[in-house]
């Protein structure tokens, strides 16, 4: 991202439209407007968006591809919506879509957790090929998980065919992939499958 037209922007600047300040730290540090530096969704990242569009409108910006995405979106400007002023195409914390209901209660989507007392060691929710919640089960109890060892590991894998775990909703995916999760399981083998 650079100035091409440093007249023009010298023009917008004296015109108090903007004062180009939050624009102007990422251009001075190099950041992207991906990579900012302000709180997604703050007055501040709202304003440098803006910033950075009224530039590049007025063709005194030069962007990179992935900056030209916020730049062609109504991102930053407001709207009303049912009487009240809302933001528009402001993107949401990737942890809202992680929620979901099970059985009348609020859980989260694919984070596995231990299961004390159940028919399996660990249990985990998602959805299955048709959208619905379920609960996938796995692991065996009283069983201990020796993935250090590199022929139990081999043995382990060729057994369960996780070369191929095959869908979310299956407990062999979570078998084989259960060392991605040791911190959120309490593993403390840290050795992949």
């Amino acid at each position: 991202m650079q100035i091409v037209n440093l007249e023009l922007w010298r023009k917008l600047h004296n015109q108090n439209i903007f004062n180009f300040e939050n624009f102007k730290f990422h251009l001075d540090n190099n950041l992207s407007l991906s990579e900012s530096a302000f709180r997604i969704g703050s007055e501040s990242w709202f304003q440098m968006i803006n910033e950075a569009r009224q530039l590049w409108e007025n063709n005194a910006l030069d962007v990179g591809e992935d900056d030209l995405f916020f730049l062609q979106s109504d991102l930053g400007q407001r709207d009303f919506f049912n009487g009240t002023e809302v933001w528009l195409d402001v993107p949401f914390p990737l942890e809202d879509l992680h929620e979901a209901e099970y059985r009348g209660r609020k859980v989260s989507l694919n984070k596995p957790f231990r299961t004390p007392g159940g028919p399996r060691k660990f249990g985990v929710y998602t959805k299955n090929e048709s959208g619905k919640v379920v609960m996938v089960r796995f692991g065996q109890p009283g069983m201990r998980i020796r993935n250090d060892d590199p022929k139990r590991s081999k043995s382990f894998r060729a057994r369960h065919g996780c070369d191929n775990p095959g869908p979310k909703w299956k407990a062999r995916y979570w078998s084989c992939n259960v060392a991605r999760y040791r911190k959120l399981l309490g593993i403390k083998s840290s050795s992949p499958w």
